[in-house]
């Protein structure tokens, strides 16, 4: 039985009715603040003359090549990062999707079971690990392996060591979650067909978990651009990345407007970091 047009009309506005305090929430905490702070990067000074006070001069302080280096740095260490937890997530996601049968829900709850600690309390269990007389150099040292203690800790290799670690389940679920998508038979066919484990790695399994690629990429490369706990915890501040000098601005510094200015500018950065990654995932896919 066909509806008619009034009770068509009333579901419509019924659901607005529910999506309303959704959007009411969105404006009033998202747009609202993201609106203030792009106003605040533009002024010096807050008062009621909103347009009198409009100036570039923040952004002309950010073109100094010490700050651009802070945003470069940052951009490096996104991109390796999702790089390097791509490689690894890959192997996991493809042995739990495809080859795990048994044990995977066994292997899947340990991949989540570090989302059920806080990520700080994470990035703090690390110095037990890396300290000087931590976990991994007193094993080293028994062992044999080396003579004297490694300096990992308050070091850059320590921050992508902890940065790998704590991003990795955002790279292997959304692989996990396209592969299992993936029909049985084709991989059956494939190798039917007289084609090699390599082979239809390359032409079927990679093409059908494209998606889950870019979206783990996207989950890593994202807030790895403006990490802060960190670099900080780990890297002991020495190396300053956007994070950090966001915190340094508005925390130590007072200075919000140049904080707000620099949030904006490597903001935009980040857009066009992901429009970038973006657009070389779309001409892969293309390509395949």
């Amino acid at each position: 039985m066909k509806k008619n047009k009034f009770e068509s009309e009333g579901n419509k506005e019924y659901s607005f009715a529910l999506a309303l305090p959704a959007v009411l929430w969105q404006v009033l905490f998202l747009y609202l603040p993201l609106f203030f702070l792009v106003y605040v990067s533009f002024v010096k000074v807050l008062d009621y003359s909103f347009l009198k006070n409009v100036t570039l001069a923040n952004y002309q302080i950010l073109l100094d090549i010490s700050y651009l280096k802070i945003i470069m740095r940052s951009v490096v260490l996104a991109f390796l990062n999702a790089l390097f937890c791509l490689f690894l997530a890959y192997p996991v996601a493809y042995f739990l999707a495809l080859r795990a049968k048994k044990l995977k829900n066994l292997f899947i709850f340990l991949l989540v079971l570090p989302f059920w600690t806080n990520f700080l309390v994470q990035a703090y269990a690390w110095f037990f690990l890396l300290d000087n007389n931590g976990i991994l150099n007193k094993f080293l040292l028994k062992v044999g392996v080396i003579s004297a203690p490694l300096h990992i800790l308050n070091t850059p290799l320590a921050i992508y060591i902890v940065m790998l670690f704590c991003y990795l389940p955002f790279m292997v679920l959304p692989i996990y979650s396209s592969m299992a998508k993936i029909d049985k038979y084709l991989l059956e066919a494939s190798s039917d067909l007289g084609a090699t484990s390599l082979q239809t790695l390359g032409h079927i399994t990679l093409p059908l978990s494209l998606s889950g690629i870019r979206n783990g990429f996207f989950l890593v490369l994202i807030p790895s651009f403006g990490e802060f706990v960190i670099p900080v915890l780990l890297g002991g501040g020495k190396v300053m990345y956007v994070g950090s000098m966001i915190s340094y601005f508005f925390l130590e510094t007072k200075n919000i407007f140049l904080g707000a200015a620099f949030t904006c500018f490597s903001g935009f950065v980040l857009i066009l970091l992901a429009a970038v990654v973006y657009m070389l995932f779309k001409r892969f896919d293309k390509n395949k």
